[in-house]
């Protein structure tokens, strides 16, 4: 008995212990914070580089001939920051390269009318310009192939119903987040499991495949295809052909495709009224695509402010730098390019000497299915889920990554995807930057975006809550930069700045949130180990979950409040809100 006592007074005292040092907030450089905010606010360059990126070099479609040019000039504009090993980095065998050189689109009959659209990717060019008729054709099942059969040689067709348009939602303006929304994001204190995919149903032997369809198109002659999807008037919404992720964007692919088109709705819906009204309708067209012969890599581009004495371990930040080929897109994700090359710019300006070395990541492939980020993490950090991946030994020494992809709005907070451990770090670093709006925690996870491709291994990666901002118009024709506010990215710049420096700074790499997600009833067995000799934490979680361990001496209470309140020792209530104070 005298044995347990002796036991569960020294836990008691450690529960003391924990409380006080819970109430302890990581260090902020303040001077260093105070420096970046007089850079990045009063020297910001950053609409000069989302400037030029948007009106120089473009739209860059992942292997593009425009994306390699664009990825030539941000490795040069790394070096002129002054960063260093700067590399543009395959990552993946990504087909052939495409680009669109020329497109015109016009009706002739029976008015006359310049329309506006966008050829879809990795589609072949039309044979010169050609004139022709144009016809609705419906087609889902095998049934209705036979009643378009022998009709279509010669045509273009009209594949989609019309656009459907939503005045009421055209008619409400696009507001900020208050401080309503912000206190109902970070009131949603329950992490709500991410939206796993739903297997697809059966396949239907009766429905066609959107690739068999324009198979079937081909066959009977069809010239070209229109297509609308878009819901707002003005906006082409288009993207690649049918098939390009099964045949590995291949000129085979492309080649045995027909042209498509993307047509905005009010111009795709007048000529399907006119069709409807039995009156014919002749347009004129002509698409010039350029494909590569043979396969090639994707490519990410990186640099980096190299560490000091900690200089082997890693805080990334950045985010995608191709689009969509539409237009620029200012704001997917060339702003947020812009916001992550200027983070590291003030802090190149400033002469900060970070101790983990700070590297800059813009991807490639995101748009495609975060294809560029999840690869160079397998490359360079591993997989511990997946045995064929392992863990590289650059797991152990990576700190955290910092993503901007949620439109070009201004920071509004941080999303902790499910970590409660970064929780008080974010709050302290925080707090310097609140008069910026940068407020809210919010323990939700998100995804879509290359933070994902950092969490789904154990690694810590985040993306920041952002304001909803008017006239942005991603994956369209009509993402420019006049709908950007040089404001908003002023301070994303700082905030990402610092951020960046403070994770590379602190005495502690980011604690991951894995190891108490998946582990939660291990904690007994640290508390029932004798508290008579000192105690190996490191080592004891990282046998039992045979994974490095990032807990740092400040996350101990943590682990020990949990362990106490798994057998008993403390009311769950006192637990929780001791556990809510990291």
């Amino acid at each position: 008995m005298k044995s347990i006592a002796k036991i569960l007074l020294a836990i008691f005292v450690i529960i003391v212990f924990s409380a006080y040092a819970l109430n302890e907030s990581p260090k902020v450089d303040v001077d260093m914070v105070a420096k970046i905010r007089e850079e990045g606010f009063q020297h910001s360059q950053v609409m000069d580089i989302v400037g030029y990126m948007t009106d120089v070099l473009g739209a860059r479609l992942t292997l593009s001939e425009d994306m390699k040019r664009a990825q030539d000039w941000v490795k040069n504009k790394m070096g002129e920051i002054g960063l260093v090993n700067t590399v543009i980095e395959p990552f993946m065998d990504y087909g052939v390269s495409w680009d669109n050189e020329y497109f015109s689109i016009h009706m002739l009959e029976p008015d006359y009318q310049p329309m506006v659209g966008f050829p879809l990717s990795h589609t072949p060019s039309t044979k010169g310009k050609i004139t022709s008729s144009t016809m609705i054709v419906n087609i889902k099942t095998k049934k209705d192939i036979l009643e378009f059969r022998g009709e279509l040689s010669g045509k273009v067709v009209l594949s989609t119903p019309p656009a459907e348009i939503d005045l009421v939602k055209m008619a409400q303006a696009t507001p900020r987040r208050n401080s309503e929304d912000l206190k109902q994001i970070e009131e949603q204190v329950i992490p709500q499991p991410q939206r796993r995919r739903v297997p697809p149903p059966p396949p239907d032997p009766d429905l066609l495949k959107s690739t068999e369809i324009i198979e079937f198109f081909k066959t009977e002659g069809v010239l070209a295809v229109l297509e609308c999807r878009s819901g707002r008037p003005g906006l082409v919404r288009g993207f690649a052909r049918p098939g390009t992720k099964d045949d590995g964007w291949s000129l085979e692919g492309n080649l045995a495709s027909l042209p498509i088109i993307a047509v905005t709705p009010e111009h795709y819906n007048r000529m399907y009224r006119i069709l409807i009204r039995d009156i014919p309708v002749t347009i004129e067209l002509e698409v010039r695509n350029r494909m590569g012969d043979h396969v090639e890599k994707a490519n990410n581009i990186l640099g980096e402010i190299p560490g000091t004495d900690l200089k082997d371990e890693i805080v990334m930040i950045g985010a995608h730098f191709d689009t969509w080929h539409a237009s620029p897109n200012a704001s997917d994700d060339t702003a947020g390019c812009a916001v992550a090359l200027e983070a590291v710019r003030i802090l190149k300006a400033i002469g900060a000497q970070p101790r983990r070395t700070i590297r800059v990541a813009l991807w490639g492939g995101e748009e495609q299915g975060i294809h560029g980020s999840r690869e160079y993490v397998h490359k360079h950090f591993g997989n511990p889920k997946d045995p064929d991946i392992g863990i590289k030994p650059g797991y152990d020494k990576f700190s955290v990554y910092f993503n901007q992809d949620y439109g070009a709005g201004a920071f509004r907070g941080i999303y902790l995807q499910g970590n409660e451990f970064a929780r008080r770090i974010f709050a302290s670093w925080m707090e310097p930057m609140q008069d910026l709006g940068f407020t809210a925690i919010s323990i939700q996870s998100v995804g879509s975006t290359d933070h994902v491709s950092f969490d789904r291994v154990g690694l810590p990666g985040f993306q920041f809550i952002q304001d909803r901002i008017p006239g942005t118009a991603g994956h369209t024709n009509l993402d420019f930069l006049d709908t950007l506010q040089a404001d908003d990215l002023m301070k994303n710049a700082v905030i990402m700045a610092v951020f960046a420096y403070q994770a590379a700074m602190s005495d502690e790499r980011m604690p991951r949130e894995t190891i108490v997600r998946y582990n939660k009833k291990l904690y007994p067995l640290c508390c029932l180990i004798s508290f008579s000799e000192p105690l190996d934490w490191e080592g004891i979680f990282s046998e039992i979950w045979q994974q490095p361990c990032n807990l740092g001496p400040r996350h101990w209470p943590l682990v020990l409040i949990q362990a106490v309140t798994a057998i008993g020792g403390l009311p769950s209530g006192q637990s929780h809100n001791l556990t809510r104070a990291i």
